[in-house]
């Protein structure tokens, strides 16, 4: 699964990194988590753009923002049946900038949070689903990101990753117009584990209320970050 994720790279750099044709100001994130907003990257009359989504898709036929589940992941195995995401799935595809994600193993005495992100640094696009909900003050826009099978690099510390898409595939995944299922299944897989670097971080990151670069500081021998 995807529960945490951190981006700080500036807008210039997302915009050269994903070709959009404009900028979002905004401070850097270092602790992003669900219900809160940040920059997607979309196609809108033929353009990327970044627009900003709220994490955790709220369906179109809800009557209520508060009622039921708002899911900040969806199983890319299930994605394209499922009511909840098929029709995101078909012609609302996304990415999700993100210099690095969190995930957290399971250990006999707690849980220990690892950061991923690539050996290069540079900031990578994770799949998202996005919906639109018609409130009563306007519309509000969700998102949803995807998940698929550990690659070997993830798999000793969860059994899910976030869907990470290749550059190469941005623009065909973003395609509104490619609505055949099979043919986007194929823009899917594990993301190479020899282009990513995992390692052990502070429990800081457990509260999204710590949102500092420091939370990206690896562990000493001694436990402390």
């Amino acid at each position: 699964m995807c529960g945490r994720f951190a981006q700080y790279s500036s807008p210039k750099t997302l915009q050269k990194q994903f070709g959009t044709t404009n900028e979002i100001e905004g401070q850097p994130r270092y602790n992003v988590a669900p219900s809160q907003s940040v920059p997607v990257v979309q196609v809108v009359g033929g353009e990327r753009v970044l627009i900003p989504a709220q994490w955790g898709l709220i369906p179109p036929w809800e009557k209520e923002s508060d009622k039921g589940p708002h899911p900040i992941n969806a199983r890319v195995e299930t994605a394209a049946i499922r009511p909840m995401f098929r029709q995101a799935f078909r012609s609302r595809r996304v990415l999700v900038p993100a210099d690095a994600f969190y995930e957290w193993r399971r250990l006999e005495s707690g849980k220990q949070p690892f950061l991923i992100h690539m050996k290069d640094g540079a900031p990578f696009g994770m799949g998202g689903l996005l919906e639109h909900w018609e409130s009563t003050e306007g519309d509000v826009v969700t998102f949803a990101i995807l998940t698929t099978a550990a690659n070997s690099l993830m798999a000793p510390i969860h059994d899910r990753m976030p869907v990470i898409i290749r550059p190469d595939h941005y623009e065909a995944w973003l395609d509104p117009d490619l609505k055949d299922v099979s043919k986007v299944q194929m823009l899917i897989s594990a993301y190479p584990e020899r282009l990513m670097e995992a390692y052990p971080i502070s429990s800081r990151v457990n509260s999204p209320r710590n949102d500092s670069v420091e939370l990206l500081k690896p562990l000493s021998g001694n436990g402390e970050a």
